[in-house]
């Protein structure tokens, strides 16, 4: 799969329409060099097709490109259609996609100009492991990976003391170096009060953006009442996966009769597995026992490869 880079666009503010000047610069972890999203994030460069912006102006808009705030139109290539992980090679440059569109917070200047804006519809972000020059005339292509893309993971924490400041969240970080551990890579920690709309927000975001292999939530499945993740959890979920919840709460029970109260659950969306944790470091360790060595096999299952259901799963726990 290849196609054309037919504009680099730089920008120097935020929310404003980019400029086409031909050429550039894409330097390894930061981006397009001279450009206003430039940075040390996963949004380095923002890639739009070229027919995505040729069928927008065919209903009269009349953009060019840059307006939608894209670094790079490229021809040939439906980036829409490729997962996270993907690898494009640009010359010497090696661009990797890390997200599939955006949620516009405050509408760009092409919005607020024409009405409208395709760029958290189709554009795409990526960041950028090896420097090189882009210019209009260049060929991009898909590169194959050396190695599968390591599973990725998000890491929520759900506590109105630990958001507020006044204890500090052990729990989450616990769960990141036991991930790690395993060999995933965590692509997002967050700390969050309880409560629904926000919680919900963010799975949504991950789950349709960012698409991670794994979210695992702490705190928030008891029986107080502000305790609703697993509420969240279920408002965003396409498909339920209840063995794993199950399981965690079996295992728990032999541990502590206090463990029926538990009210965790487990769904799918998307791709993505969630799986609610209790609040303590400890609790989370010991959920994690449960069915953490069963994770290369499940989410091998949610990515789409066809694998042998009979055969055992590796182990990976630590």
């Amino acid at each position: 799969m290849e196609g054309m880079v037919r504009a680099v666009c730089l920008s120097k503010a935020r929310g404003t329409e980019k400029v086409n000047v031909g050429r550039g610069e894409l330097q390894a972890d930061w981006g397009l060099a001279g450009d206003a999203h430039a940075g040390h994030w996963h949004r380095q460069v923002s890639l739009l097709s070229a027919d995505k912006i040729a069928a927008f102006n065919a209903k009269g808009a009349n953009v060019q490109p840059g307006a939608f705030g894209e670094n790079l139109v490229v021809e040939g290539l439906d980036f829409r259609a490729l997962p996270v992980g993907t690898r494009l090679r640009c010359g010497k440059a090696l661009l990797e996609i890390t997200q599939i569109g955006k949620e516009c917070h405050s509408h760009c200047a092409i919005y607020h100009r024409v009405g409208d804006c395709i760029m958290p519809r189709e554009g795409v972000f990526a960041k950028v492991l090896e420097s090189g020059p882009v210019a209009v005339g260049d060929v991009m292509t898909v590169e194959a990976r050396p190695e599968p893309l390591p599973f990725q993971a998000a890491v929520i924490t759900l506590s109105d003391r630990c958001a507020a400041g006044q204890r500090e969240d052990k729990s989450g970080p616990a769960i990141v170096e036991r991930l790690k551990q395993n060999g995933y890579e965590v692509i997002e920690t967050l700390l969050l009060p309880d409560g629904r709309p926000a919680l919900e927000k963010e799975l949504r975001r991950l789950c349709d953006q960012r698409r991670p292999d794994l979210i695992l939530t702490t705190g928030g499945t008891g029986f107080s009442p502000r305790d609703v993740t697993p509420e969240a959890t279920l408002a965003v979920a396409e498909r339920q996966a209840p063995g794993i919840a199950e399981a965690i709460r079996a295992a728990s029970l032999r541990i502590t009769p206090r463990a029926m109260l538990g009210r965790g659950v487990s769904v799918i969306r998307g791709k993505t597995l969630i799986i609610n944790l209790p609040g303590s470091p400890k609790a989370c360790h010991e959920s994690m026992d449960v069915f953490l060595d069963q994770m290369p096999h499940a989410l091998t299952l949610l990515r789409g490869a066809v694998t042998d259901c009979a055969a055992s799963a590796p182990a990976q726990t630590v």
